[in-house]
């Protein structure tokens, strides 16, 4: 695109949401049973969590407290789309593909290759008390180990 050309990738200004000093935190744990490979929904928890800190308007850091499980942001309303993504991911770091690390098993070195690509902790802007999560997004635990888990996410709220 030439300078100037206003056709596509013109930028608004930013629209000013809150402003102010930090005056609240809150912290929680949250513990997440898994059923083995998949994603789990628990975008109400942590809605729950932000109601129940008082704060209005921050950030809540969601972070999981391990390396063969992962967090992630994604669609909520096609379940097709967490096949798609597991298909994806099993492609991508296959069970039995001759790794070294294999102490926990076949599906040992997988799960940590898949959390390396998705993430550990999220952060997620709070405007009027809720989650500023698009229309379409939930908050997803990601169990890449082939049996059940109990996974532990420690939850941070931070704001006014």
């Amino acid at each position: 695109m030439r300078r100037g050309d206003t056709r596509a990738g013109t930028i608004g200004r930013v629209e000013a949401l809150a402003s102010g000093a930090v005056e609240r935190h809150a912290s929680g744990r949250l513990t997440i049973a898994t059923a083995g490979p998949g994603f789990t929904d628990f975008t109400a928890a942590v809605a729950a969590f932000v109601r129940g800190s008082g704060i209005r308007d921050g950030l809540v850091t969601v972070f999981c407290r391990h390396t063969s499980a992962s967090l992630t942001i994604q669609e909520n309303a096609d379940p097709d789309v967490q096949t798609d993504l597991m298909t994806a991911l099993d492609g991508f770091a296959p069970r039995n593909a001759g790794y070294v690390h294999g102490a926990e098993g076949p599906d040992d070195m997988p799960a940590h290759i898949r959390t390396l690509v998705t993430d550990s902790a999220l952060t997620i802007p709070l405007v009027d008390g809720t989650l500023a999560l698009g229309t379409w997004q939930g908050i997803y635990l990601i169990e890449h180990r082939d049996r059940p888990h109990r996974r532990e996410i420690v939850l941070s709220a931070l704001g006014a």
